[in-house]
């Protein structure tokens, strides 16, 4: 297993935690992202486009396992995913590599609040959605087709160590703990999964390492839903300290998301609205896992988020 080198696309939360947790495997990693800016201790690093056909193929050379964690902001997906999509098939198909795909809920489209397992039926209303159902879609039939084994990891919502960017990330924990006032989304009162980023970077490493799981999607192990106002109520116990929360029941600029992204982020509010339950029922059944328990994992977020805001007092 040592030899097999194990290629991650993507250098944001989702890649650099997934390349630290196979580096810490002893596992032979490179990092893969457009400006190479991934330092990862233990692992090589790239600097490619994706969405080159030639720069995707001399990344992922020498490939035993490709970990597709890449994303591109929400305005431009639709147009810049499906070419990412060709380019890194061709190139895993040229490696010889099997290729695991981390994915969102958005191809499910709205449930009405029932619980989404891999049986869920694809009924995206989002271009968003319906460009991720697509790629999707594409996905499977490479894999019918034997032109490459892939295998996809669907998670909720992230949160964790170095999540910023998440409705459950950098406008709340550094709130709670500076005593500013954090976001929330639609109606907290909700039942809402939420995915630890360590459990999903170790759900994708489990998948790279058993290809006989290939051909499917899979839900990464996500604890019991809670509402986010339970949440919420656990991190104040964490800080000890209440935090004011400013409760958008529509999509408008607050913050760091300004008019452009909320704009973007309007077709997807629905998740805000009605209970969005991700049941990871099955992968903990066939891979004998379990969910890091909520309050732990909140627990540790709190202490990354504590630790990077110390230099800033």
């Amino acid at each position: 297993m040592s030899g097999e080198l194990h290629v991650v696309l993507g250098a944001g939360p989702a890649g650099t935690t997934l390349a630290a947790h196979l580096a810490g495997q002893g596992r032979r990693v490179r990092i893969v992202s457009r400006r190479g800016e991934a330092a990862v201790p233990g692992a090589e690093r790239l600097a490619a486009d994706l969405t080159d056909p030639g720069q995707a193929i001399a990344a992922l050379a020498g490939a035993t396992v490709v970990h597709h964690c890449a994303n591109v902001p929400y305005a431009q997906q639709v147009e810049v995913m499906p070419r990412m999509q060709r380019a890194v098939l061709a190139a895993t198909a040229a490696a010889g590599a099997r290729l695991v795909v981390l994915d969102t809920l958005y191809p499910y489209g709205p449930t009405g609040g029932s619980v989404m397992t891999e049986e869920t039926p694809w009924r995206a209303v989002s271009r968003k959605g319906r460009m991720r159902a697509d790629l999707d879609a594409a996905y499977l039939d490479a894999h019918r087709r034997g032109q490459v084994s892939v295998v996809m990891g669907r998670s909720a919502d992230f949160f964790g160590p170095g999540v910023f960017n998440s409705s459950l990330g950098g406008t709340v924990f550094p709130a709670a703990l500076t005593g500013g006032t954090a976001l929330a989304l639609g109606d907290i009162d909700l039942p809402h999964s939420y995915s630890y980023l360590p459990d999903v970077a170790d759900g994708l490493a489990l998948l790279g390492d058993h290809p006989e799981a290939a051909g499917r999607v899979w839900h990464l192990p996500a604890a019991p839903a809670p509402t986010t106002r339970e949440v919420h109520r656990i991190v104040e116990r964490l800080v000890g300290r209440p935090f004011a929360v400013d409760v958008l029941d529509s999509p408008r600029p607050w913050g760091p998301f300004d008019e452009a992204f909320m704009r973007e982020y309007a077709e997807l509010f629905y998740q805000y609205r009605e209970p969005q339950v991700m049941d990871s029922t099955a992968f903990e059944t066939r891979f004998g896992v379990r969910p890091t328990p909520l309050a732990e994992a909140l627990a540790a977020t709190v202490d990354w988020f504590r630790a990077a805001l110390a230099p800033a007092g």
